[in-house]
């Protein structure tokens, strides 16, 4: 914008998401630059600085998106600079967390406007991160973020690595999101220094079993043999206990109209197309080489 500084962003986290969100701010013209802990695969464009040196960014930043999670210490960004990113001229700030924080709903809808009512140790610590981040008294937006899928991580890889489970809970519901539906969302609230919360859920919450035959489907193999959660949950991570423990459906109606968007991928089955059509198109040959069940 003439006779303003330069728009500038400045996320923490290069990981998964992150890394979509670069590339999609770099494409639109943002100089970008991210944080990172250890080595880093470069991205084009995109100016790398080691999270522990990372105040001068801070200071030069316009925008600030933070993707980094919490663990039980507390948020890793605000317990290392929270007087840099108080004192920061930036003008928008951004944290992502998750649609876990609404807990359990029995089933039925929650939106940005339902108050969070997070049921696990992971998701209390999302709300303190959220509430840290606001204590900073600046523009700021939250993104919830469903079950993020995409490239690479989606249940396309799991049933071809052989680690595809066919659980069976009739009724209980999740949302997804595609990376790049994401990255999308994001671009928007930066553009428009959007601020408030906003959900990033697809349009159609799903079973996991309806996931799972839909990518078997897709890649012309049988699905795996469907097992009941009641035979299946003792032999689960805590994670994803605290993930089939709580049952919700979650809009994102709300976010779309604020942000003028409309999701590419608005259900698993077109995002789960979308990204078989991008392997098949990198490697045409990746289809034979998955065995039949």
């Amino acid at each position: 914008m003439p006779g303003e500084q330069a728009n500038h962003l400045l996320i923490f986290g290069l990981g998964y998401t992150g890394r979509a969100i670069a590339r999609v701010a770099v494409k639109a013209g943002w100089q970008v630059s991210a944080t990172t802990r250890g080595e880093a695969r470069a991205e084009p464009g995109v100016a790398l600085e080691p999270f522990a040196k990372a105040a001068p960014a801070i200071a030069a930043a316009t925008h600030i998106l933070s993707t980094a999670a919490p663990d039980e210490t507390g948020d890793p960004v605000l317990a290392r600079y929270h007087a840099a990113l108080k004192a920061a001229p930036a003008r928008w700030l951004g944290y992502l967390s998750t649609t876990g924080v609404y807990g359990d709903a029995q089933g039925s809808w929650v939106d940005e406007t339902t108050p969070p009512n997070p049921g696990s140790a992971r998701t209390k610590r999302r709300v303190a991160a959220e509430h840290g981040w606001a204590a900073l008294e600046k523009p700021l937006a939250i993104f919830r973020l469903a079950g993020i899928y995409g490239p690479g991580r989606s249940m396309l890889d799991d049933l071809r690595a052989g680690q595809g489970r066919h659980v069976l809970k009739p009724g209980h519901l999740f949302g997804r999101i595609h990376r790049e539906d994401i990255a999308s969302a994001v671009l928007a609230a930066l553009g428009q220094n959007a601020t408030g919360i906003f959900n990033l859920s697809d349009d159609e919450p799903a079973t996991p079993s309806d996931v799972v035959q839909e990518a078997a489907r897709l890649l012309g193999i049988t699905p795996p043999p469907p097992v009941p959660y009641e035979q299946i949950f003792k032999t689960m991570s805590p994670m994803a206990l605290s993930f089939w423990a709580e049952n919700r459906k979650v809009s994102s109606e709300k976010t779309k109209s604020r942000l003028g968007i409309a999701w590419r991928y608005p259900s698993y089955r077109e995002g789960l197309a979308a990204i078989l059509a991008e392997e098949r198109a990198n490697n045409p040959a990746q289809q034979r080489q998955i065995p039949r069940r």
